[in-house]
């Protein structure tokens, strides 16, 4: 089984009750604060090394680092890692796109991430709020003409709208 396998069933799988799930994701998201927190201090500077020599240098666990990496993977520079397969000894670079890991990052509604004062130095206050709408409205369903009662009912039912979805409106 790959790193990525393991850290997924652990993480999402069945192993855990759910005390030890909570504890997990407890400790997962207070490390992955922490590295954050070094990486975009210096927003810039590429990381290269294997997945176990950035677990060193994070003074985290390996399988810890994994879902790290998972997770920064889509937010990185013009490429991704070869999370699927890679195992303790793959090299991977972390070189991060600062306004795609921050529109991530609202995606997964991580505010514990996209909150950190280190983006002050990296993004403007005006594009922080621009990227926050612009994911905001992304998943926005916006409806271009108006249903009026006698239409058919968008759902598909085949009733007429004010007799289906449109009670009670």
């Amino acid at each position: 089984m790959t790193l990525l396998e393991n850290w997924r069933n652990l993480a999402y799988g069945d192993g855990l009750d759910d005390k030890k799930k909570e504890e997990l994701w407890s400790g997962y998201f207070t490390i992955e604060k922490g590295i954050y927190e070094q990486i975009l201090a210096n927003p810039t500077e590429v990381v290269e090394g294997t997945v176990k020599e950035l677990a060193e240098k994070y003074d985290t666990e390996v399988m810890i680092m994994t879902g790290f990496l998972d997770g920064i993977n889509e937010s990185l520079k013009g490429y991704e890692n070869p999370i699927e397969t890679m195992d303790e000894d793959t090299k991977v670079k972390i070189e991060i796109d600062p306004e795609k890991l921050y529109y991530n990052m609202v995606e997964a509604k991580a505010t514990w991430l996209y909150e950190l004062p280190q983006w002050d130095a990296i993004l403007t206050e005006e594009r922080r709020t621009e990227l926050y709408r612009e994911q905001k409205a992304s998943g926005t369903v916006r409806n271009t003409h108006k249903i009026y009662p006698n239409d058919p009912c968008p759902c598909g039912s085949g009733k007429k709208y004010k007799k289906c979805c449109g009670k009670n409106k």
